[in-house]
């Protein structure tokens, strides 16, 4: 095989991944999947699809080698397979942002829908862990929870946390996260919480994030 041969072949190979990856549902499915591992029945919940389609849609993505599945007695779990897929989702919606403007005006718009609460990034978050005196809150579903969060936080669901607000911890600056740049729960949580007078900040990133920066999770 020459040099040439091999170089075609190669990006044979990306532009096999990248049709893969080419449709809506696929990186739906893979956005849900990135949060825990799922039977199809509740992926095709989640993501408002047949469970037909939404199985054709696994099956595709499972021969690229982009899921995995395990069997838990009579059902099938799905996963994300090896690699830095996590990474790759966000490298594409980066990418999105940053050459859709209608996009990025809807990143905007949900950061700003707190009404102007912070947010604060990965790395600054990690050093105020170090600190302490900060309580993290998870406000994505339970299941999405004990499917997999950041290492010591608080799960209030954004539809429960004005009923539960004696559950934080009094005195604490709160940060808030959610499923990521798209997810608004943690944006709503914060508004919320700074009426009640709390001091919040947002993640900037969400849990999917968090994960393929190799950082550690609870389960």
């Amino acid at each position: 095989m020459t040099k040439t041969d091999a170089h075609t072949l190669l990006f044979t190979d990306l532009a096999e991944i990248a049709r893969t990856l080419g449709h809506a549902h696929r990186l739906m499915l893979l956005e849900h999947i990135a949060q825990g591992e799922r039977p199809v029945e509740r992926l095709a919940e989640l993501t408002d699809l047949t469970i037909a389609n939404t199985s054709q849609h696994l099956q595709h993505l499972r021969r690229a080698g982009f899921v995995e599945t395990r069997r838990d007695g009579k059902r099938v779990l799905y996963r994300l397979g090896n690699g830095p897929i996590e990474a790759v989702l966000a490298s594409l919606r980066a990418y999105a942002e940053h050459s859709r403007a209608e996009i990025r005006q809807l990143v905007t718009d949900a950061v700003n829908a707190d009404g102007g609460h912070d947010a604060i990034s990965r790395d600054e978050l990690l050093d105020r862990l170090r600190i302490g005196g900060i309580t993290l809150l998870d406000v994505r579903s339970a299941e999405e929870y004990a499917l997999g969060h950041l290492p010591g936080a608080l799960n209030i669901p954004a539809d429960e946390l004005e009923q539960r607000l004696s559950e934080l911890p009094p005195g604490q600056e709160v940060v808030a996260y959610c499923r990521g740049p798209y997810c608004i729960l943690s944006t709503t949580a914060a508004a919320l919480l700074a009426a009640k007078g709390y001091r919040v900040r947002r993640l900037a990133a969400g849990f999917p994030d968090w994960k393929a920066a190799g950082l550690g999770v609870e389960a």
